[in-house]
């Protein structure tokens, strides 16, 4: 039995239309639908047994014998939220208490932590868990500083260096891909793009304040979902791997290029039109990131990672195009 949280979210449910691919079998879901689509990224898949989060830990006391693997995806996820009690409830505080359940049972756990650990970069982006390296990055807003919150207080138990089933975070960049469509703003700049070359006919991209950064210039690293997939799965079958991992392509693309990339796809001329930035923005606003991968490979995941063209290009022919878009 494997235990899947945010299922029915973005990552989770591409991670889950995977594992079924991959004949894995008892797959239990743990989310809220809502009333949005939600319920469309899972309609694909075979059977599941869903629990609601409320019902979770009484759900894991009962069967904690039977579980072999936690996937813990499950948080708030928008980098404007300013709720900071429900961010701690939902993101810090379910983390620690699966972490603390898996511990005591002996089962492999692998978490989603963040790229917006790394605030402005200026500590560079390598993916350390060593505590007095946590302790020193400073995320620039609750949602990162709340998945900081988490790998510190793990890395205070020593759980990254412990033997057994060990856990692992992975420190997600910018994720793209299908179903993603129910996250509004916070939707990836891929499928913002597409939506607003086929109704205007042109992207508009933010301006830069930085002298040494040009318009559209700012750089991510933006990643496949695939890949990242991939990655937790890979994770979760090899226990000798613990720690916190970065997951993202390791070479960073401008908004410029992903632009062009989505035109390009499209078969569309690529019009750009920069416009201002909001003030809201401007105070926490990365212009660079770029996933070390040093760590990764070091452990022995070997996969390529997608790069940008290839991954715009499977997104826009195989999903934004198609009538029927998720996975």
């Amino acid at each position: 039995m494997y235990i899947v949280t945010g299922a029915t979210g973005f990552i989770g449910s591409n991670l889950i239309a995977e594992m079924q691919s991959r004949g894995y079998e008892e797959i239990v879901v743990v989310d809220w639908f809502g009333c949005d689509a939600k319920w469309k990224n899972v309609a694909k898949r075979g059977a599941l047994r869903f629990v609601m989060p409320e019902q979770l830990s009484s759900f894991l006391d009962k069967n904690a014998k039977k579980i072999k693997g936690i996937f813990h995806l499950g948080a708030i996820s928008s980098t404007t939220e300013t709720n900071v009690d429900t961010i701690v409830a939902n993101n810090f505080q379910l983390t620690v208490d699966l972490y603390e359940f898996c511990r005591m049972h002996g089962i492999r756990m692998v978490y989603a932590s963040s790229a917006a650990t790394y605030g402005a970069g200026e500590h560079g982006f390598v993916d350390n868990d060593d505590l007095s390296f946590l302790s020193s990055l400073r995320p620039l807003n609750p949602y990162g500083w709340s998945k900081n919150a988490v790998d510190k207080f793990i890395a205070s138990d020593s759980c990254f260096d412990s033997k057994g089933t060990g856990v692992v975070g992975l420190k997600f960049f910018n994720v793209y891909g299908p179903n993603e469509y129910h996250k509004g703003m916070q939707m990836s700049v891929m499928r913002h793009f597409c939506r607003q070359f086929k109704e205007t006919g042109k992207v508009r991209l933010f301006k830069s304040y930085r002298e040494d950064c040009a318009d559209g210039e700012q750089r991510r690293d933006f990643v496949w979902v695939g890949d990242c997939v991939d990655v937790m799965l890979w994770m979760m079958e090899h226990n000798e791997a613990r720690g916190l991992f970065n997951v993202g392509t390791g070479s960073a693309a401008s908004y410029n290029t992903v632009a062009r990339s989505v035109a390009s796809a499209m078969d569309m001329n690529p019009v750009i039109e920069y416009i201002d930035m909001p003030d809201s923005v401007r105070g926490q606003y990365q212009y660079f990131t770029e996933a070390d991968l040093t760590k990764l490979r070091k452990v022995g995941y070997d996969r390529a990672m997608t790069g940008v063209p290839d991954g715009v290009a499977e997104y826009v022919g195989c999903y934004l195009s198609q009538q029927d878009n998720y996975r």
